[in-house]
């Protein structure tokens, strides 16, 4: 089915309900025949059935809605596409009644990055980042798009005046990219600004928002002049740690249109398990984010007063020179810390190889706590001038903060540094 997107119901139910409540009952049965089941079914099918050779053909020619080929569109698909229309969208100012909030669920994180990226650009065009991105976002830029004749030109998303001036030198440029809070280093930029700024100057750059960290319970980037919205599903979306996936929401139909073409043609699309997977983690989002939050600020207080610790990255402390922003554009500061060691990597390789509770992994946004080591694991793949240039030491190390008992958790820390 091409249209993914469904308006009208995200105007017409929950509009006017809470964050919660949207996320248990937003797009439940969206696109799905009438049946009595309480939780979404999952269409785990390949293929989908016609009642006759003429309903084939007018649902081939758009004629009338239908569903096809799994990758073309998928009923549990769009369960979770109608879902993501209304938590990411569902308060968004809409600049004409025409204007859709669109969804388009994807295999990966990199894949929802990648296609909207290429969806948007062609050979000769260029693109603005953030000078801080997840790694594999670093690679693509510097050695994928490259190939394609894409050039990147990246810039310190936190200082808006960096990105006026990068804004003027390259008002051509199809968009500007940035997370925020960033990875690892929890830098935080003003969407509102960034988005005012690119409408003054090139107001046909489209405005894309990693919001991996935040989720869109902490902070809604559309709300905020963004264009676009990105998410790896696979972190606190799904929470479980069961699942890689990934997700964008647009307000720009011809993003939209010009990705789904994108995703049937290059097919990377999610499986309709997966999906319902990410649908069912959802529901539980508002709650375990709340603990997240709780636990990550806990444990950085504890972190800033250890004699162990140089320093802790983390946007509820009032010691963050984000700390304001953060109060202004996210609900609470979410579950990532990161701190540097007193002693670099080694330090660091002692206290991961100590640590109780802690999982060693890689990944975020599990219930269960994870730490890691981005030097050399996460962003191995950027070049070290570069990693120190953005702040990422040797002796930088990230926690995902889960939701345990934050005693144990501040134990575990405990014993663990105590071996440093």
């Amino acid at each position: 089915m091409e249209d993914s997107c469904l308006p009208d119901y995200v105007e017409k139910f929950c509009l006017n309900c809470g964050f919660a409540t949207r996320a248990l009952h937003a797009g439940e049965h969206v696109g799905q025949p009438q049946h009595t089941s309480h939780s979404t079914a999952i269409y785990q099918s390949s293929t989908f059935v016609f009642q006759n050779a003429e309903e084939g053909a007018e649902i081939f020619s758009g004629n009338k809605q239908g569903y096809i080929y799994t990758r073309m569109g998928n009923p549990t698909v769009m369960v979770l596409e109608a879902k993501m229309n209304a938590l990411e969208g569902g308060n968004v100012k809409l600049s004409s009644p025409q204007t859709r909030i669109s969804s388009l669920a994807f295999s990966s994180g990199m894949a929802a990055i990648s296609s909207t990226i290429m969806a948007l650009c062609r050979a000769g065009d260029t693109i603005i980042t953030g000078n801080v991105m997840y790694g594999a976002t670093e690679h693509l830029a510097e050695s994928i798009l490259t190939r394609f004749g894409i050039q990147t030109v990246e810039v310190d998303t936190s200082d808006l005046n960096q990105v006026e001036e990068a804004i003027k030198a390259h008002p051509d440029a199809k968009c500007l990219l940035f997370e925020t809070p960033t990875n690892p280093m929890l830098a935080l930029t003003d969407i509102e600004g960034v988005a005012a700024i690119a409408a003054k100057h090139a107001p046909e750059m489209v405005i894309m928002v990693d919001n991996t960290f935040a989720t869109p319970y902490l902070q809604r980037p559309l709300e905020l002049g963004a264009h676009v919205v990105l998410h790896s599903t696979t972190k606190y979306l799904c929470g479980h740690g069961v699942v890689v996936g990934g997700c964008m929401t647009t307000v720009v139909d011809e993003v939209k249109d010009r990705a789904y073409e994108y995703i049937k043609d290059t097919g990377a699309v999610p499986s309709p398990f997966d999906v319902w997977l990410v649908g069912i983690g959802i529901k539980t989002l508002p709650i375990r984010m709340e603990k997240h939050c709780d636990n990550a600020m806990a444990i950085a207080r504890y972190l800033e007063k250890h004699p162990k610790v140089e320093r802790v990255y983390y946007p509820g402390l009032e010691s963050s020179p984000y700390h304001a922003l953060a109060r202004k554009q996210m609900r609470k500061f979410g579950g990532m810390v990161s701190f540097e060691l007193a002693g670099g990597v080694e330090a660091g390789r002692r206290m991961m190889n100590n640590i109780k509770i802690f999982t060693l992994a890689v990944s975020l946004g599990c219930v269960d706590s994870l730490i890691q080591h981005p030097a050399s694991m996460t962003h191995a793949c950027v070049p070290s001038d570069k990693r120190e240039k953005g702040g990422i030491t040797d002796g930088l190390v990230r926690i995902s903060v889960g939701i345990e008992d934050v005693d144990d958790l501040l134990g575990a820390l405990d014993d663990a540094l105590a071996t440093v």
